[in-house]
């Protein structure tokens, strides 16, 4: 889990640098077309190019692409004007919004204590993205989609049935991102790429399977309470390529922000944990 967040945050590094150059959608279409194709590879190889599921799984993995390509543009957008560090703050909160969103959406139980913690959760996430005359960026507001996108997406995916071969719905998001990407960048007109930044694109595309690929590893033979908390380890990866690469470092009231926010989703993950132990 942590060689995950590692890779992931490694791409994300690399695409905040190679948008310096790059326009947006054009540089999402040309990440997205080398690892769609590498993602067709890996699961042509794993045997899993199949759709043999049922119509309602389908509408879900379609509503998942829809969210994940909203989630993207957000995102990447929020990262190319904020730093590495805070817009990875921001979305530490996810484990908090989608405890929240079963609990409103599927009627699960939450009791008081992880009430508590979501409500400290969020006030950490506001002294991060600082909704006031002299901190807030309108950025922020786009992290926030993006914390919202992701969090429809997860809550989506918790719908689906083992049926569902993990590797399509992966592959069929990075279909539709790529697609909608590169539309969206023929009406803006591309611009000549670069050694440097097309080596950039092409190493992102590479980091973006690895991150999905140890992710699905580790999901299918690790216990999913002990190894969601290493989730966290991105926001360490965050500050340090954000110090070394583009020499931003958060100030302390971010930083503090972020601590509430890590702080309240351990112990949420760890308060469901109990929960289902007990049970």
């Amino acid at each position: 889990m942590m060689g995950s967040m590692a890779a992931f945050t490694v791409n994300d590094t690399l695409v905040k640098s190679a948008g310096q150059d790059l326009p947006l959608f054009q540089l999402i279409a040309m990440r997205g077309a080398v690892a769609t194709i590498l993602v067709y590879l890996l699961a042509r190889n794993l045997g899993a190019l199949h759709l043999n599921f049922s119509r309602h799984d389908k509408w879900l993995v379609a509503c998942r692409c829809l969210s994940e390509l909203l989630a993207t543009f957000f995102f990447l957008t929020a990262l190319m004007h904020m730093p590495l560090a805070n817009v990875t703050a921001v979305l530490q909160v996810l484990p908090l919004t989608v405890t929240l969103g079963a609990a409103v959406f599927f009627g699960e139980t939450v009791g008081w204590r992880r009430i508590l913690a979501i409500c400290l959760g969020f006030a950490g996430m506001l002294l991060i993205v600082r909704p006031g005359p002299e901190g807030f960026s309108i950025y922020s507001i786009y992290a926030l989609l993006a914390v919202a996108s992701v969090t429809v997406r997860d809550l989506v995916t918790r719908r689906m049935s083992p049926e569902v071969p993990t590797m399509i719905v992966t592959l069929a998001t990075s279909l539709v991102i790529t697609l909608t990407a590169a539309g969206v960048s023929a009406f803006e007109g591309w611009v000549p790429v670069s050694r440097t930044a097309g080596v950039m694109v092409g190493s992102a595309a590479v980091f973006v399977l690895m991150g999905y690929l140890f992710s699905v590893m580790v999901m299918r033979v690790g216990e999913v309470g002990f190894i969601a908390p290493f989730r966290y380890s991105s926001l360490l990866w965050a500050l340090g390529l954000g110090w070394i690469v583009f020499g931003d470092w958060p100030d302390s009231v971010t930083l503090i922000g972020a601590a509430l926010v890590v702080g309240a989703g351990l112990f949420t993950l760890f308060r469901q944990r109990a929960v289902q132990t007990s049970d």
